[in-house]
């Protein structure tokens, strides 16, 4: 993945939106602005690391409301809350859900801009963890089932003989299945495929 990213804005009032629009663009950073949820769920999401900055009260969908929508719809977005009617109760509860920040209106742009390079980050990450989730699973995909079989029983500890014991094999047959699945795995120690297994809660 490259340095690209995105900020969404959602925000009912068209100068904030204007006005966020000019901010971001002024550090260089991607944005598209929305007037609602509804308006920025009807669009597709650019496929780079992305933030979301979101109105805390909005006509319709509260972005409280569609904070914990989000996660129903599985959207992993950063959120960054903006508000002109926040309180700490209702700070503490956003953060909680997950929220990178809460800022109350008027904010120092610094920290807004901190705030999204953040999320931004946090995303990036989380991109990556995904990505590379995904190029392991499909090396486990490749394992027949009786090295998964074996595998599995290594992560735990056995020793081949023990293993060959438990599954009613020979200890070669063992030795062939694990160093297959070490090899397609492209793994060298059993360290490495207890990190492995652990990376797929298998």
């Amino acid at each position: 993945m490259t340095d690209a990213a995105m900020v969404y804005v959602v925000d009912d009032d068209n100068s904030v939106r204007a006005a966020l629009e000019d901010l971001l663009a002024s550090v260089g950073l991607p944005v598209r602005a929305f007037a609602s949820a509804a308006e920025f769920l009807a669009q597709p999401l650019a496929d780079v690391p992305a933030c979301l900055v979101l109105d805390v009260r909005m006509p319709g969908l509260s972005g409280m409301e569609f904070q914990r929508q989000m996660q129903t719809l599985g959207l992993q977005l950063p959120v960054v809350f903006i508000t002109g009617h926040g309180d700490i109760a209702m700070g503490v509860k956003a953060m909680k859900s997950g929220a990178i920040d809460f800022l109350a209106k008027p904010f120092r742009d610094q920290d807004l801009l901190d705030a999204i390079h953040q999320g931004i980050a946090q995303d990036r990450a989380r991109r990556l963890a995904d990505a590379d989730r995904a190029e392991i699973g499909g090396r486990w995909q490749t394992l027949s089932d009786g090295e998964r079989e074996v595998v599995q029983l290594v992560v735990k500890g056995l020793l081949n003989k023990q293993i060959a014991h438990q599954l009613q094999l020979s200890e070669v047959t063992v030795k062939v299945r694990r160093g297959n699945a070490m090899r397609k795995l492209q793994l060298s120690s059993p360290a490495d495929l207890v990190r492995l297994t652990e990376k797929l809660g298998v």
